[in-house]
C-alpha cells in the first residue's frame, strides 16, 4: 500500500513568534475615579482591570515577551515622554511664540527641560545608544526595521537593555546595575 501524505490544510499554523505574544493583555491599574472618600465601596475599586495593545510600540511587545523588565520599561516609557514633551526628532524652541496661560507653566521651559533631560541621557548612554532608544522607544520603531541582519538585531537588543537599565539607575527606577555574567 502507499503511503499518504498528510493534509497540509487540516495542521494548523503556527505564525512564530508573533503567535505567541496576544494583541491585547489585561493588566491591574489603578483606578482613575477613585477618591479617598470612596474607599471600600464595590462601585469605586482601588484598581481596575485594563487592556492594553502590547503591539502599540517595540517597548509593549518587548515587555510582553519578557525581555525587558520592570525597571526597563519604566525608563522606555519615561524616556518616550520626555522625547514627546522636547518635540521629538525637531528639537527647536520657538521663542517668538505668544505665551498663553493655560494653567499649565510655561510650554517653553517645559521644552527646554526635556531638552536638557534628553542631553543628560545622551552623555551617559552615548550617541550610539542614544539613537538605538531614541528610534526604538521614542518613534516606536521594531528593531526589524532598524537592521536586516538577526545577529546585527541581537546585538542591539542586548545594547538596549543595557542602555535602558543606565537610564532606570539614573532615574531611580532601578537600584543596582545588572552585573555582567
Amino acid at each position: 500500500m502507499a503511503k499518504r501524505k498528510k493534509d497540509k490544510a487540516k495542521q494548523p499554523k503556527t505564525g512564530g513568534a508573533r503567535a505567541m505574544v496576544p494583541k491585547l493583555q489585561s493588566v491591574r491599574i489603578e483606578n482613575p475615579d477613585w477618591r479617598p472618600d470612596l474607599d471600600g465601596e464595590k462601585a469605586f475599586p482601588r484598581t481596575v482591570v485594563a487592556a492594553i495593545n502590547v503591539r502599540e510600540s517595540a517597548i509593549e511587545t518587548l515587555y510582553a515577551r519578557k525581555f525587558l523588565g520592570r525597571a526597563q520599561k519604566q525608563a522606555a516609557d519615561r524616556f518616550r515622554e520626555i522625547w514627546e514633551s522636547a518635540g521629538g526628532k525637531i528639537m527647536s524652541v520657538d521663542y517668538s511664540r505668544d505665551r498663553v496661560d493655560g494653567a499649565r507653566g510655561d510650554p517653553v521651559a517645559a521644552k527646554l527641560r526635556a531638552i536638557h533631560e534628553l542631553r543628560r541621557c545622551r552623555e551617559l548612554i552615548g550617541r550610539r545608544g542614544f539613537e538605538n532608544i531614541e528610534a526604538v522607544c521614542g518613534e516606536g520603531k521594531a528593531l526589524p526595521e532598524l537592521t536586516p541582519h538577526k545577529r546585527e538585531r541581537l546585538t542591539m537588543a542586548d545594547n538596549l537593555r543595557a542602555d535602558l537599565d543606565d537610564l532606570a539607575t539614573m532615574w531611580g527606577f532601578q537600584t543596582r546595575q545588572r552585573s555582567a555574567a
